[in-house]
């Protein structure tokens, strides 16, 4: 059985580490209202481009512009992957990097030479221990997430599919659903793939609408093309953002839980261990007198 001042010592620790945990889920919930605003600002913007796009690309060839023309031999795959900079939000960081790696294992399976460009220290280390090239990291940047960040990681893989460096590219990243609910989502960025007009109207749950453009579709498509693809990029920073800060306050939440049961546990040995160091005194006491009197 452990010595009192053991258990005590164990007891203080345990208490400064519910300190801390407490004090990183308030952190972490304050961020959190910053970055869930942010991303419910911009997915109805996005939503809103998707439809546009969707609608205005439906009026013209497949081959009117570079990242609408699909590669008729596929040898080469982009993977940009986003995590966060930080650890201690549980399996959110794991479950993305497990989906991006299962992505790259499909494609070098059918034939593909796969690269990574990584958004996020965490997913940055784990390419730089694998065999998978590393295009570009930008490690210790979601911490100041903006339109430039994005802009500069969709620049280059837009750049790569227009040289046919790359003949795919896809985004992997946490997205906010809910307090409790982060999955990882695979989307795919190059070639562009627009829906049905029918389609993106009843995902934004508004009736079909028909639109007039000028400039011509082409010159349009020029503008608003790689942008898209920027917006996309800006969307999954967002959504890996929110995610990490609800995962990380979450997973604080169940370390301070944690603590108080192992608080609660250790105090009951450490009653019982002065229990017995007093019972043992007495004992010893008890036994003394009677070897007097005898």
């Amino acid at each position: 059985m452990p010595s009192l001042k053991d258990v005590k010592m164990k007891i203080v620790g345990v208490g400064k580490t519910k300190q801390i945990t407490k004090a990183m889920n308030m952190v972490a919930s304050a961020k959190l209202r910053g970055a869930q605003a942010r991303i419910e600002r911009f997915r109805p913007y996005a939503a809103k481009y998707r439809q546009v796009l969707g609608e205005l690309s439906r009026k013209v060839e497949g081959n009117a512009h570079p990242l609408l023309a699909e590669h008729e031999e596929k040898k080469n795959c982009a993977i940009v992957m986003v995590t966060s900079d930080r650890g201690l939000c549980g399996s959110f960081n794991g479950n993305i990097i497990s989906a991006a790696l299962k992505l790259a294992k499909e494609k070098t399976a059918a034939g593909m030479q796969v690269s990574f460009a990584c958004v996020g220290r965490k997913g940055r280390d784990t390419v730089r221990k694998s065999d998978y090239a590393m295009l570009s990291s930008y490690g210790d940047r979601m911490g100041s997430i903006d339109f430039a960040l994005a802009s500069s990681v969709a620049q280059e893989v837009i750049h790569g599919y227009e040289t046919l460096a790359f003949d795919e590219v896809w985004l992997v990243y946490g997205e906010f659903e809910s307090m409790g609910h982060q999955p990882p989502r695979t989307l795919c960025l190059l070639p562009l793939k627009t829906p049905e007009a029918e389609e993106i109207a009843e995902e934004a749950g508004e009736a079909r609408c028909e639109y007039v453009y000028e400039p011509h579709e082409e010159k349009l498509l020029a503008e608003l093309l790689p942008r898209y693809v920027k917006v996309q990029v800006y969307r999954g920073l967002l959504d890996t953002s929110a995610s990490e800060h609800a995962a990380r306050m979450a997973a604080m939440d169940n370390a301070t839980r944690n603590c108080n049961e192992m608080i609660n546990m250790l105090t009951l040995l450490y009653n019982k261990t002065r229990q017995a160091s007093i019972t043992s005194e007495l004992i010893d006491i008890v036994g003394g007198a009677e070897a007097l009197n005898g």
